[in-house]
Parts: C-alpha cells; structure tokens; sequence
C-alpha cells in the first residue's frame, strides 16, 4: 500500500492521486496539514527519499524565509517542518522502503513498479 502526503488544495496532489488511482493503486491519503507527521515519521521518510532532507522542503514559503534555517541541517528541516507542515513538499508518494516527490506528479508511478 502507498502512502499519499496530500493536500487537496495542490494540483499537483491532486494530479499524483489521480495518476494513483487511475492504475488501481492500493493508495491511503493522509491529509499532512490536518495530520501533521512527527519527529520520527520525518527523520523516516527523509531516509527513503531519494534526495537529501532539502527536498522536502517548500523553500518559497513565507514562514520558512522568515526562519532564517539551514537547509543542510536535517534538526533545522525537521524542525521546522514540524512547527509549520505547509513547508513539507507535497505530494509525496511514500511504499515503506522508498518515497518520491510527485514533481512532476508522474514521478509518484515509479512506486509502482
């Protein structure tokens, strides 16, 4: 089964769910900005990424500017990720072993194979 970190508000989430779905994907979708994941949970899901920690991060945003976090310091990501869950990238495809940032969303059907 895959695990969708999902907001709904996100095409591209969107996009990632339906490209998921439309193969018949086992696919459970957790809502990240109402069920916000833990310490552990991040530390986790950066180690199955097939990137470093700062691809996690939604660097754009406002609340990460102001602050001021070192991106090639995992503590400083998760951190920050936890006191604001709208800095996590979205989507993300995530298996137990492996994760994949949906950008672009076909990126979620790597999982698949």
């Amino acid at each position: 089964m895959l695990t969708l970190l999902h907001n709904p508000r996100c095409s591209k989430s969107r996009q990632a769910l339906a490209l998921l779905e439309e193969r018949g994907a086992d696919v459970r979708v957790r809502r990240y900005l109402d069920d916000p994941l833990d310490e552990k949970e991040l530390r986790a899901l950066m180690s199955r990424l097939d990137a470093d920690g700062t691809a996690l991060v939604r660097t754009n945003e406002a609340e990460w500017k102001d602050l001021d976090a070192d991106l090639d310091d995992p503590d400083q990501v998760v951190k920050a990720i936890r006191a604001h869950p709208k800095l996590l990238q979205r989507p993300i495809a995530d298996d137990g072993l492996r994760a994949v940032i949906g950008r672009p969303p076909e990126d979620v059907l790597g999982l698949l194979d």
